[in-house]
């Protein structure tokens, strides 16, 4: 993986590379609240050879007291040591216990050794420490003394800095495990980003559903839906916002589908999903709202007879609608209802076999006695990869135009939906990202902006319009406006 990947997986899992970072954090403060605090007292000896005058004598008994002192730190944790000093303390330890506590350390080319005792009571460390020195010489006078006699050992340890009571503990070290606690939890959490970027499938954006499409020969992406929160509260875009991003793209979804079938022009337009909640009764709605906004007759059909919805997003009333006119109980004119802009007509009762219903001649013979009533028909079918009723309706439509949601339709299911489509010959018109992130999708919504005229810059365009054409206009009375008002009444009867 390059630089850019690797800013692509955190900027999509950020929120696992910080949970995890944050549990790092959180186990290096547990570890610490819970371990134990030890304290390190350190006396500090020095080694001296009792004999040679001259400087030569000295030079060499100062070099043999250095190789000297590298053996003696190996000597301070052994029973002649300790079990004396356990003893003398009277410590709750064995010596092997006490041995495990203690350590010395001889920097090299000095005769010094720096012996440290690590306990959990400070004042103990200090009081163990100097009494195991105290011990250490003594041991080391006994094993240099050729006869026995400590009195002629050739050379002496000397405390030139008793232990002192450390102030504060030597562990645990807080900022070190916090900081080793984070460190380890931003590398879990990246690498499990990786792999969750790895296995997934799921059409991340418009880019990565393009490819999928090309890669089967499929239709191409007609537009990308930018995700928007308010979506449930306002189901149709073009009329609550009509200059946000999401408006905009389904006026680019219009605009795609006029070329989308060169030659043909699809005039009836089935909307379908491979899964339930992918959104495609929303872009259902908003694709009819948008197709009547250039002031074409559009009529938007429920043909979803398993979990019919249109009626609940508009407000609309669902029990007399498509199943009521194909049984027979009302034209299908008569529980046709307003959304304002364009005609409704909703799923009316589910029935018990709605496959057999929508591909039935009677469907399709709805579908063609709308069809001379209105320019666009627009048709939200069930999910294709749970049900068979949106292929069986294949016969009536001339299109189908299949949604699928960022970060939840995988590859696999695009692929599948797009074949059983495929398989009925009515052509796949191109296809819809739903839901995309705002920001880094392919279809650089990042240059999306907002066009709206400032309400005061409006109004002051109106006046000067209307100040202008009246000083231009010549004034007409009473009689002439009435006369223009009935010419225009007899034109457009």
């Amino acid at each position: 993986m390059d630089l850019h990947q690797y800013l692509r997986v955190l900027s999509r899992r950020w929120r696992v590379i910080a949970l995890m970072a944050l549990l790092g954090t959180a186990a290096g403060v547990l570890a610490s609240g819970l371990a134990t605090p030890e304290y390190r007292a350190t006396t500090t000896l020095f080694a001296t050879l009792q004999s040679g005058d001259d400087t030569s004598q000295l030079n060499q008994g100062n070099s043999f007291t250095q190789a000297r002192v590298q053996s003696y730190a190996d000597i301070v944790a052994s029973p002649e040591v300790t079990t004396p000093v356990v003893k003398a303390l009277k410590l709750k330890m064995t010596p092997s216990e006490l041995g495990s506590r203690v350590s010395a350390e001889a920097p090299v080319n000095t005769v010094l050794v720096h012996l440290t005792v690590t306990d959990t009571r400070a004042a103990r460390a200090a009081r163990i420490s100097n009494a195991v020195a105290g011990r250490f010489a003594q041991v080391i006078r006994e094993l240099e003394s050729p006869n026995g006699d400590t009195t002629e050992s050739p050379v002496r340890l000397t405390v030139i800095q008793p232990a002192s009571v450390p102030s504060a503990p030597s562990s645990p070290k807080t900022t070190l495990n916090v900081a080793l606690g984070l460190a380890v939890g931003l590398v879990l959490g990246l690498g499990i980003g990786v792999a969750l970027e790895t296995v997934d499938t799921s059409m991340r954006d418009s880019k990565a559903l393009a490819e999928c499409l090309a890669a089967a020969g499929g239709p191409p992406v007609l537009s990308s839906i930018v995700h928007d929160s308010r979506a449930s509260r306002r189901p149709v875009s073009l009329r609550d916002d009509t200059h946000s991003t999401r408006a905009e793209g389904f006026r680019k979804l219009r605009v795609n589908l006029q070329f989308a079938e060169v030659g043909k022009r699809p005039k009836i337009i089935a909307v379908t999903s491979p899964l339930p909640r992918e959104g495609k009764s929303s872009v259902s709605v908003n694709l009819a709202a948008t197709l009547a906004e250039e002031g074409a007759r559009v009529c938007l059909i429920d043909c979803d007879l398993r979990r019919p919805s249109v009626h609940s997003a508009l407000g609309l009333v669902r029990d007399a609608g498509l199943t009521t006119a194909l049984v027979g109980r009302a034209g299908v004119r008569e529980v046709l209802q307003s959304a304002g802009s364009f005609s409704v007509l909703t799923s009316g009762m589910i029935p018990p076999n709605p496959t057999q219903i929508l591909g039935g001649a009677k469907f399709a013979s709805l579908l063609q006695d709308l069809a001379e009533d209105f320019d666009h028909i627009v048709v939200d079918t069930a999910p294709v990869l749970p049900f068979a009723d949106t292929p069986a309706m294949a016969q009536a439509v001339d299109g189908y135009l299949l949604v699928a949601r960022a970060g939840r339709t995988s590859r696999g299911q695009v692929l599948d939906a797009l074949r059983i489509l495929e398989r009925v010959n009515v052509p796949v018109l191109g296809a819809v990202l739903n839901a995309a992130p705002a920001r880094g999708d392919g279809e650089a919504h990042g240059y999306a902006y907002r066009y709206q005229p400032k309400p005061d810059s409006a109004g002051r365009l109106s006046a000067l319009v209307s100040t202008r054409l009246a000083s231009v206009v010549p004034r007409r009375g009473p009689s002439a406006d009435g006369d223009r008002a009935s010419t225009s009444a007899r034109t457009r009867s």
